[in-house]
This record gives structure tokens, C-alpha cells and sequence, in this order.
């Protein structure tokens, strides 16, 4: 009979030559919020997978700033979309929840200093962008009843508050650039497309507060092939009507997409949300053999075969996500890592690189 002492206290295997120790961030030494964002990496559960996540986009950024081989630089210049990818190109998908949020200014950062490569966004992501340049969104509670908000002319997105007017403001403002798309599409032969309109507003709202407004000034190239799925696509709808022969090309998309990974040297993926915004930026890797970086942030769990709970490593199994990659999963909501996961990494290295440069 085996000795129940054995037993409870088994011998263990050593762990210290292969694994760090648990440890948190030390109070006593003051506040200091940048060593407490390094401690996350010690801490455990998804404070580590949140510091191995700003080591993968770190790799990310130190990879696009290597000199690339004459191979990359052919391929690269295969790219229709003439802009500066560097030896890595990063790929940028979110939801339209992140536009809604403050996060939006986070992300106009991004794209303002040429950080990313290419969007992958939903029709929500790419409207409110533009609907906030017209009118404020309001912070509300989760808890607003619908009946009395619609009583009242509001929409509610989670603890957030839309009223009515701004998406009056944001038709009076996109028609005339519809009708003059159409104009153009009659007597320039112009084949319009998502990300070509999205590129055009992007001109149009002309305002530095604007995410598409710097995708437009820097070239950046935003897909969004579900663009329908939102207020722009009931704009389009009523257009239809009222002036209708305009088309959008969504063919024409997914070759120029698909061609942002297979032209580039090495990519990296960066997916906030789930969904079509990250299946999308995925499957362009797969034509490629799959993205050589890749982190992914939201909450969805894999028990139900969705493409948003979909593990990383499930992406390896389709060619998504290259088999010697180190991928990281942080599973939270995003308005309270984005900012923290910016701030390490992109925003670290922009500031860092200024600093030496005087």
C-alpha cells in the first residue's frame, strides 16, 4: 500500500532552470507605472499573456526597421499601394466598438504616425469615425432602458450614447459625396470600391481628428468588405433611391487585400475584436503561408467553434499564423489594454526614436 505522505508530496521536477518566478510589482517603491506594466509579464493569468503581447508587437517594430534583403525590396515594390512598409508589414483589424470608445484617438495615433500598414475594420468602425467629426458621442450607463431612449431620439452602444442627429448630420454630409462618386463612376469610368470610398471620405472630412483622414494623407490602405453593415450602408441604401447607379467592387478588394501579405517581406497581425475583421487579415496571411507576428485581443472562448474564440493555434493548423511563431492571446475587453499595449510598444519607440534624433 502506498504511503499516503508519498503520495500528497510527490517529488517534484525543478522548474527554475525553464520557468521565471511569479512576482507582482512592489508598492514600496513608489509609483512608477511603467515598471508596474513590465511586472505584468510575472504577475500570471492574462497580465502575462498582456507582457507577452507587447513583446510581440515590439518584434513587430524592430523587424520593419531592419534593412531588408534585395528579395524584400522586390517584393515589396510588387505592391500596387506605393507607401514605406519597412521589413515588416503590420496589419491593424478592430471593431467599431473601438472607434465608439475613446480608444478611437489611440488609433488615429497609430495611423497619423505611420505605425501600421493596413486596416481591416466593420462598416461601424469606418462611419463613426467620421459621424464624430460632425457631433459628439456622450457617455450613458449600461443600465438606460431602450424604450425610453428611443422615446427620445438615442442610440445606446453599451455605457455610450449616440443621438439621432448625428447620423442626420452624417447623411447630409456623405450624399453629396455620393452623388459626385457617381458623377465620377458615369464620366471618369472610375471602379469604386470599399476601401477606395473609404479612401475618399477619408479626404473629404478633412480633419485631423479623424483616423481615415490619416489613412487618406498616408496612404494607408483600409478594407472593410462588409461595408454595408452599418449607417453607411443605409445612406447607401436611400442613395439607391434617390440617385441610383453607384457600385461598389468588393472583387477588386480582396485582390488588392490579399496582396498586402503576399508582396510583404514579413507581417505582423494585430486584432482587436473578433469576428469578420479578423478572419479577414488572417486569411490574407494565409496566402503568404501565414503572418510571422501575431497577437489577438478580446473575449470570446473557443467552446463554440467561432472564428472570434478561435485560439491562435488554431490559426497555425490552417497556415494563418506561421508554425515558428510565438503568438499571444490576451483574453479582456480592449478599452482597458489598448491604450496600456500602445503606450510599451508603438508609442514607447516613437518617442524613444524622436528623442534620439535631437
Amino acid at each position: 500500500m502506498s504511503n499516503p505522505h508519498d503520495i500528497v508530496l510527490g517529488k517534484s521536477k525543478d522548474l527554475s532552470a525553464d520557468h521565471e518566478q511569479v512576482s507582482g510589482y512592489d508598492f514600496n517603491q513608489g509609483i512608477d507605472y511603467d515598471k508596474l506594466l513590465d511586472s505584468y509579464a510575472t504577475t500570471g493569468f492574462q497580465a502575462t499573456n498582456f507582457g507577452a503581447a507587447i513583446t510581440e508587437i515590439n518584434k513587430m517594430i524592430a523587424k520593419k526597421h531592419e534593412p531588408m534583403s534585395e528579395d524584400a525590396i522586390s517584393k515589396n515594390e510588387l505592391n500596387p499601394i506605393a507607401r514605406d512598409r519597412g521589413n515588416c508589414t503590420i496589419f491593424l483589424g478592430f471593431t467599431s466598438n473601438m472607434v465608439s470608445a475613446g480608444t478611437r484617438a489611440h488609433i488615429r495615433f497609430l495611423v497619423q504616425h505611420n505605425m501600421v500598414d493596413c486596416l481591416v475594420v466593420s462598416a461601424g468602425g469606418i462611419e463613426e469615425d467620421f459621424i464624430k467629426c460632425l457631433a459628439p458621442t456622450f457617455l450613458g450607463d449600461f443600465e438606460l432602458k431602450g424604450k425610453e431612449l428611443r422615446k427620445e431620439g438615442i442610440n445606446r452602444i453599451g455605457n455610450l450614447l449616440v443621438p439621432n442627429d448625428n447620423y442626420c448630420k452624417f447623411e447630409n454630409w456623405i450624399n453629396p459625396i455620393f452623388d459626385q462618386m457617381l458623377i465620377e463612376q458615369k464620366e471618369g469610368n472610375i471602379n469604386w470600391t470599399p476601401s477606395k470610398m473609404i479612401h475618399r471620405l477619408g479626404k473629404e472630412i478633412n480633419d485631423p481628428s479623424s483616423v481615415y483622414y490619416w489613412c487618406y494623407k498616408n496612404n494607408i490602405p483600409v478594407f472593410s468588405p462588409a461595408l454595408t453593415d452599418g449607417s453607411i450602408g443605409d445612406m447607401l441604401y436611400f442613395h439607391s433611391y434617390t440617385n441610383p447607379g453607384l457600385k461598389l467592387d468588393i472583387i477588386e478588394d480582396i485582390r488588392l487585400m490579399n496582396n498586402q501579405a503576399v508582396y510583404a517581406a514579413n507581417t505582423g497581425m494585430i486584432i482587436i475584436g473578433g469576428g469578420l475583421i479578423k478572419h479577414h487579415i488572417c486569411n490574407a496571411n494565409l496566402m503568404r503561408n501565414g503572418a510571422n507576428y501575431s497577437v489577438f485581443v478580446n473575449t470570446a472562448q473557443p467552446f463554440d467553434g467561432s472564428d472570434s474564440g478561435a485560439t491562435p493555434d488554431e490559426a497555425v493548423s490552417w497556415g494563418k499564423i506561421r508554425m515558428d511563431c510565438k503568438p499571444v492571446k490576451i483574453y479582456c475587453e480592449a478599452t482597458l489594454v489598448l491604450p496600456l499595449l500602445i503606450a510599451k510598444t508603438f508609442a514607447r519607440h516613437h518617442y524613444s526614436t524622436k528623442q534620439e534624433s535631437k
